[in-house]
């Protein structure tokens, strides 16, 4: 496919035009506590403060106000896990045209409410399936059925262009040559758009993607030189986290993406929190990607300009306790045991006295007595404070002859009992 016939810096720039006014210029922020960490320069391009806290605007609007009356007139249906549906709620309230936002039933309630909020009474949302392929495959079957124009989150030439835009905001704010560009990567849209536009304009910046581990869709596909379909995700990530990506967005980004790297899940949780915490950014789990892999690029951009895009900030409060939880894991802070306790009086206390250690927290228990049975089972949870810790409280237990088995190394069991 001949990528350049269909999105170029051209039709980026009258993309920008077309969001005058609608889409925020968004900040491209020197952050000095990241540049000390990394020994570097580096900046964010803050899509978090977009209007809808998120790129996705850009696209959506885009695609919609570049058709026609005609092709708008019987409204236009979309599909996403959150950030595209705001978008096309705000267009859709923006240009006074009707919408049919088809969400995953598992979407964050404070994304649904943010879409019915930019587009009140000019959208309905439709709550369905389990992941956005699942949306996404309903939402084409109603846009066929009522003869109403679908919107693509991130594979077509329009959305693409749109999103595009942020590249150009990019280089016209980066006072310096900028090294290496770190992007999310959900469907392909943002990547795409920013590879045409900075490939051009800046041939020299490196373009690093940057996909959630459990959801490599883009990562399988490079690999194997063509669109692979995952049969499972982890829908953490659920900004990022896409089954298939875009035809047009995967050539764009074999042809002009310098490298691809995955990040665990939990490691973006830890990247959330840190934000918080020490910048008063509240990122959404697809937004802290391109902060999150830093880490795996630390000896390549010492002394070099970085940008890295936060890409929305969607997120629901109701997810912290599953973010710090996941966090604490991949850390190595938190562990869950499957203890046999003998079934005396006094086991539990030998336990709490000489097998914890003083810096150790029990933070869950579940446990039921069984009077037919020598020992009995109790699922506990326990967080320690450094990840050395860990060791000495397995060689305690072993020590004392305790019965366990730890179920953060299966991850069945551990989704069963836990998740």
């Amino acid at each position: 496919m001949d990528t350049q016939h269909q999105v170029t810096v051209r039709s980026i720039d009258e993309a920008a035009e077309r969001l005058k006014g609608v889409a925020a210029h968004t900040p491209l922020q020197y952050n000095q506590h990241l540049s000390d960490m990394f020994g570097a320069h580096i900046w964010l391009k803050r899509e978090d403060l977009q209007l809808v806290r998120s790129y996705k605007l850009r696209g959506a609007y885009n695609f919609i106000s570049s058709c026609t009356p005609e092709q708008v007139a019987a409204g236009v249906v979309c599909a996403s896990a959150g950030n595209h549906a705001q978008g096309v709620a705000y267009s859709c309230r923006q240009l006074k045209i009707q919408g049919k936002i088809f969400m995953p039933a598992t979407t964050p309630k404070q994304k649904v409410a943010q879409v019915t909020l930019f587009g009140k009474e000019y959208v309905e949302v439709i709550l369905v399936g389990d992941t956005f392929d699942d949306s996404y495959a309903e939402a084409l079957t109603y846009c066929n059925q009522h003869q109403m124009l679908f919107v693509h989150p991130f594979d077509h030439a329009k959305v693409i262009a749109g999103q595009g835009t942020v590249a150009k905001e990019v280089l016209e704010d980066m006072p310096v040559i900028i090294d290496y560009l770190f992007v999310p990567v959900g469907g392909g849209g943002l990547s795409a758009g920013m590879c045409v536009y900075l490939k051009e304009k800046s041939p020299d910046t490196r373009i690093i993607g940057v996909e959630p581990l459990g959801a490599p869709a883009m990562k399988r596909s490079l690999e194997e030189g063509r669109v692979v379909t995952l049969d499972t995700i982890d829908k953490f990530v659920d900004g990022a986290a896409v089954k298939r990506v875009g035809d047009l967005n995967f050539d764009i980004c074999s042809e002009f993406l310098d490298d691809l790297e995955l990040v665990p899940e939990g490691k973006v949780c830890s990247t959330i929190i840190k934000l918080y915490n020490e910048e008063a950014i509240i990122a959404e789990p697809a937004g802290a990607l391109s902060i999150a892999v830093l880490d795996y690029f630390k000896d390549s951009i010492k002394g070099k300009n970085i940008v890295c895009v936060v890409s929305g900030s969607n997120n629901d409060i109701d997810r912290m306790q599953e973010i710090k939880e996941r966090s604490l894991l991949y850390e190595g802070l938190k562990h869950y045991f499957i203890i046999r306790f003998k079934q005396r009086a006094g086991a539990l206390r030998e336990f709490l006295d000489e097998v914890l250690g003083p810096n150790d927290d029990i933070t869950y228990f579940e446990y039921t007595k069984k009077t037919n049975k020598e020992s009995g089972p109790a699922l506990v949870g326990v967080e320690v404070k450094h990840r050395d810790d860990f060791l000495a409280l397995t060689e305690r237990m072993k020590a004392k002859g305790v019965d366990y088995t730890l179920v953060n190394n299966d991850s069945n069991l551990f989704g069963f009992l836990i998740m």
